[in-house]
């Protein structure tokens, strides 16, 4: 058979939060500079001049300056009348499109499988294409040589092809960091017609193009042989090459003056980057099994060989100086600086397995791995892992009878095992290594720089493998005929040994300290699945829920002190500290009592109506952190946790008469936020260059609207952005992740045209999400913005899509 697929979407931004226009920002702003004590920054001139702007296209919108430039930051009399929303600007729409072909065959004795796919996607930028294009293949023929050997081979190659502007090669954070805070009144382009250098429009049209490409080539190899009844002989041999080329090019790019002659905007000396990287990973498994079975006693046993090996090389060169054309390292003027380096390990671990179960009704299993690694000195290579379940199957006993019309299916198991982890941040942490800088002097020795070398860091030869013991207790049943089927498991897992950070040593010592594994952390949580599936007339459907839950708690740490600043024992991983909010003051006089209870000096200075009144938790009439540690953190206290809790997803399904639906939603029911930066305070407490304006940064107290959100709008001090109940969000979310609506076409009719089947879909994805999150970010990308500030990312994309599926 022969089956086709395609898929054509359409992604648009979600979610992006929407400016406030110039004329309302600088109103903002003007407040948050005389509230900071910095005085008026727009005369009521100049603020006409902008609200006039925003209605006459025909008004000038950039002034000259005593360097016939085009004024853009500094002098306010002649700043820009622009009306610009910069996310809208540079965010927008793109086309994707993807395919796939795939072919299956064969008889009894040998059967194969082909498939082709190639996807086109575009980037949400506007000005600057991003993009990527992969192309993938995938190949497994199966054979069966004799009664007792069958072979089986698969490959698959992908290769991956992103391009975008070099500019952003340093993260599209940096990038969306700077499109939120640039200010409004810039417009896009200047009197002549030229992008304006603050745009970063002529940057990422023109500034260099970063490209890369990682090829993966993934091949297996495996024989199983049954030589004698009950014995399977099985070998795997598992193969795969990564290799990744990275080019970026700086290109110098141009603003201009007022007379139209150009100066160089950035990248004055222009250059050309390559880097290229390739991996092999080889990895064999040999294993054999054998059952046997007397009466009601099954058994099985399982005992082999697993490896690991892995090598990998990269090279580095950068040069400066582009001559015209192709940038390459060939079409460059200057001397080269290069770089490059070899890494390798292997593992190797021998693992055995005992299954026995007695009439399907009691189940055991042991398994026992011990396994070595080359990252780790030979006294602490080799390390023994046991793992153990057991499970009684309840719906197989007689006294379950009576209710097996109902429950058919009842199991109840329970398990043991521990693990290791040799991926530490340090590929060979205990090897001491000399630093060495090629002519890194800063003297010469007959006219040339000589080398130089640097002692080494200390290092512990004790680092060995990380460990993760678990146990778990579950059921798992069915009922109704299986229509009704679930499963819960409660787990705790507890990882020991882990590499932390130096322990503290007296200052003599004269260098850094090593790491060690000194870290130990639980994690106690549970799973949930339940589903339904059944068939009414000509309408089948389903559902299907799962849920899930999980806390950490530090067991070790090296923070005796349990200083607030890192983890310490005792405390749960994602503890959000901060202070308890009492309210906004709405008054002088309100502040003025506030004050003569506590002393909030600690935190700032200058507090007035609109400010931020915090509760004194330790009754000592101050405001503060306390010596900042979890046993005298002053007015401090735990105020929510960061750890995502209470994950679910949820599958629907149905179908009618060739009509299907499937809808999927996901999310979080319990997590919290500490939000903070200027995504989330606008001008509170940013500073003028940190500062924007969203609009719903407008809801801040002022004379006019004393029941706002935010407190007032000030450029100084961190007064009223300190973490706090009052700013703590609620990162609950249930989004809409997916729902595709199909039909696939009558048999009778496709077959007449040879098609086995022939159905066409429409889907949405991200189309709708129910949270009380803040306006300033998505709930889904927390963490991922720069520096760590909500909302400065790549966004998330709304997408719609429809295509066909033909099988022949």
């Amino acid at each position: 058979s022969i089956n086709y697929n395609n898929s054509f979407r359409f992604d648009s931004p979600l979610n992006m939060p929407e400016m406030m226009d110039s004329y309302t920002w600088a109103k903002y702003m003007n407040e948050a500079s005389v509230n900071s004590g910095a005085g008026i920054w727009f005369t009521d001139d100049k603020l006409e001049q902008i609200k006039k702007a925003q209605s006459d296209p025909t008004m000038q919108k950039m002034f000259k300056n005593g360097n016939n430039r085009w004024e853009v930051w500094d002098n306010t009399p002649l700043l820009p009348l622009g009306n610009t929303d910069w996310l809208k600007e540079q965010f927008g729409s793109n086309f994707s499109q993807e395919h796939t072909l795939s072919m299956t065959g064969g008889d009894d004795r040998m059967q194969y499988y082909l498939s082709a796919n190639y996807l086109d996607r575009g980037g949400l930028l506007r000005h600057g294409d991003d993009n990527t294009q992969r192309y993938a293949f995938t190949g497994k023929v199966s054979a069966q040589l004799a009664n007792w050997l069958r072979v089986t081979y698969n490959t698959r190659f992908t290769r991956t092809d992103f391009e975008m502007p070099g500019d952003l090669v340093n993260g599209t954070d940096e990038f969306y960091h700077n499109m939120c805070r640039y200010w409004p009144i810039l417009p896009t382009k200047d009197p002549n017609g030229n992008w304006l250098p603050e745009s970063y429009i002529g940057r990422l049209q023109n500034g260099g193009r970063a490209k890369n490409q990682t090829d993966r080539l993934s091949q297996q190899l495996s024989f199983v042989a049954t030589p004698v009844k009950g014995l399977t002989l099985n070998a795997e041999l598992n193969y795969r090459i990564i290799t990744h080329f990275n080019h970026r090019d700086w290109q110098t790019t141009y603003g201009y003056d007022c007379d139209n002659n150009p100066f160089v905007d950035q990248n004055e000396t222009t250059s050309v980057y390559e880097y290229t990287y390739k991996s092999n990973y080889f990895n064999p498994n040999l294993f054999a099994e054998y059952s046997r079975a007397f009466g009601d006693h099954n058994m099985k046993v399982m005992g082999g060989f697993q490896s690991e090996w892995f090598r990998q090389r990269n090279v580095t060169a950068r040069q400066n100086g582009i001559m015209s054309g192709l940038p390459t390292l060939d079409t460059t003027t200057t001397k080269p600086s290069v770089g490059g380096s070899y890494n390798s390990w292997t593992t190797a671990g021998f693992f055995g397995r005992i299954n026995y179960d007695f009439a399907g009704r009691y189940l055991f299993e042991a398994n026992l791995r011990y396994d070595g690694s080359s990252r780790f000195l030979r006294d602490n290579r080799w390390n023994l892992f046991p793992s153990f379940s057991a499970g009684w199957n309840i719906a197989q006993e007689s006294f379950w009878e009576p209710m097996a019309k109902y429950v058919n299916t009842l199991k109840l198991r329970a398990s043991w095992g521990q693990l290791g982890n040799q991926n530490t941040d340090n590929w060979y942490p205990f090897y001491p290594t000399i630093g060495f800088s090629a002519q890194g002097s800063n003297w010469l020795v007959n006219g040339v720089k000589p080398n130089t070398a640097s002692q080494p860091g200390l290092v512990s030869n004790t680092l060995t493998w990380e460990k993760s013991r678990t146990w778990e207790v579950g059921l798992d049943w069915g009922a109704f005929n299986n229509r009704l089927t679930g499963s819960f498991g409660y787990y705790q897992r507890k990882t020991f040994d882990m590499v932390g950070p130096a322990p503290e040593l007296p200052v003599i010592l004269g260098a850094n300290p090593p790491r060690v594994n000194n870290l130990d952390m639980t994690s106690k949580g549970w799973d949930l699945q339940i589903s339904w599936r059944d068939i009414i007339g000509e309408v089948s459907y389903g559902a299907s829920f799962v849920l899930s839950d999980n806390q950490v708690v530090i067991d070790k740490y090296p923070n005796p002190s349990k200083n607030l600043g890192s983890y310490y024992k005792g405390a749960k991983l994602g503890d959000i500290w901060g202070y308890t909010t009492l309210g906004i003051a709405q008054s002088q006089e309100e502040m003025d009592a506030h004050l003569k209870k506590v002393d909030q000096s600690a935190l700032g200075s200058g507090w007035t109506a609109g400010d931020i009144m915090y509760k004194d938790l330790d009754g000592d009439g101050k405001i503060n952190g306390g010596e900042g540690t979890a046993n005298k953190p002053g007015d401090k206290r735990i105020i929510g946790n960061s750890t995502p809790r209470y994950n679910f997803g949820l599958n629907l399904d149905a179908a009618w008469k060739g009509f299907d639906i499937k809808v999927f939603f996901q999310g979080t029911l319990k997590r919290d936020y500490a939000a903070g930066g200027p995504m989330f305070w606008g001008a509170t407490g940013q500073g003028k260059w940190q500062a924007l304006g969203m609009k719903y940064h407008s809801d801040y107290w002022r004379e006019d609207n004393k029941g706002a959100y935010y407190p007032r709008v000030s450029w100084d001090g961190g007064r009223n952005t300190q973490t706090q109940t009052r700013y703590l969000q609620n990162a609950a979310y249930a989004r809409l992740k997916n729902i595709t609506i199909g039909y696939t076409l009558p048999k009778e009719l496709t077959r007449k045209v040879y098609i086995e089947n022939l159905r066409f879909f429409v889907s949405g994805e991200n189309l709708l999400t129910i949270t009380n999150f803040t306006e300033a970010g998505d709930p889904e990308l927390i963490g991922a913005g720069y520096g760590g500030q909500i909302g400065k990312t790549y966004p998330l994309s709304k997408t719609f899509s429809f295509g066909l599926s033909v099988t022949f």
